[in-house]
């Protein structure tokens, strides 16, 4: 417990609940997902740089999806996995507090605006399939993902900011695995309803804002794909889409239930959960997603591999 006149400089970290065998098993599980995650998304990325099949816009923004993801997994799960190692509590100053939690956030808001551009760039190539090249040029695609990428991380200057404004005096015992935002209001002296209710607003509009030209756009690809006469014709359309409404299903939905909720400090172990699928679970899928329902990208790593034992042989 701390001083109710002084602010904390650094947070304990409860982390996992259990025995330290357990706390071993638990390592064991996701340095194995940590390092699928790494090299699956490494692979998408590099393949989509080598192979001149895969440059198009559509893969362009899965290489920057991919990227977002291994960076995203790679602010919370080393800490999360040191954590786990330690016998007691994990310490972390207030300035990584800071970068751990503002990195976090900017990165998520900025893939949730690429998933919004990806489906706009769908709906551009179902729905409008002679005129993509043109609407989707290399300057479009370079402008909309240096956007993304830059209003992701302006966007939550202010609300990092405002959060490490309050005092913690009441601990400085975080009930989590990293440094969460619900947590550490928690441990304010302060009252924090109005700032809560802020940033319960600014992700409305962050997650929602992102998610209604996603809406749309699906709304106008179904509507053509029934218009398709043919099985196999449909089964081709909706094919050049089925990775990303995949990945947008999982995505929105696991952040739908941990930040847009009025209350920032619900239940830890809800949180824990909810947070390890964002962390976990959604960058280690995202390999599995866009190459196991790809053609092109199965044939691409196909290409790779083949290339690869071509080169030992040599």
């Amino acid at each position: 417990m701390m001083s109710n006149h002084s602010s904390a400089t650094e947070f304990s970290l409860l982390g996992f609940p259990g025995s330290q065998e357990l706390h071993h098993i638990l390592f064991a599980v996701f340095f194995l997902f940590y390092s699928v995650t790494i090299m699956g998304n490494t692979i998408i990325i590099v393949i989509i740089c080598v192979d001149k099949h895969l440059h198009s816009p559509m893969y362009f923004f899965l290489g920057h999806l991919s990227a977002l993801e291994m960076l995203t997994t790679s602010i919370i799960v080393p800490v999360m996995l040191w954590g786990l190692l330690l016998p007691g509590m994990q310490t972390i100053s207030l300035a990584a507090c800071v970068a751990q939690l503002f990195g976090y956030l900017a990165l998520g808001t900025a893939e949730f605006a690429l998933l919004g551009v990806m489906a706009v760039d769908r709906y551009v190539a179902v729905c409008n399939p002679l005129r993509y090249n043109i609407i989707m040029n290399s300057h479009t695609c370079i402008s909309v993902v240096i956007g993304s990428w830059v209003f992701g991380f302006l966007s939550e200057i202010w609300p990092v900011y405002a959060t490490f404004q309050f005092t913690f005096c009441k601990s400085n015992v975080l009930d989590h695995f990293y440094c969460d935002r619900g947590q550490l209001l928690k441990l304010s002296c302060d009252d924090t309803l109005f700032t809560e209710f802020v940033l319960f607003l600014m992700a409305i509009f962050i997650i929602i804002g992102s998610l209604v030209p996603t809406i749309v756009s699906y709304t106008y690809i179904i509507s053509t794909i029934l218009q398709i006469p043919t099985a196999s014709g449909r089964r081709k359309a909706f094919s050049t889409c089925a990775s990303h409404f995949t990945f947008v299903i999982i995505g929105y939905g696991s952040c739908l239930f941990l930040f847009v909720k009025p209350k920032q400090t619900q239940a830890a172990e809800y949180n824990k959960i909810v947070s390890l699928l964002i962390s976990v679970l959604t960058p280690l899928l995202n390999p599995f997603i866009f190459t196991l329902r790809n053609d092109k990208v199965k044939q691409a790593l196909q290409d790779g591999v083949k290339r690869c034992c071509q080169l030992l042989k040599d």
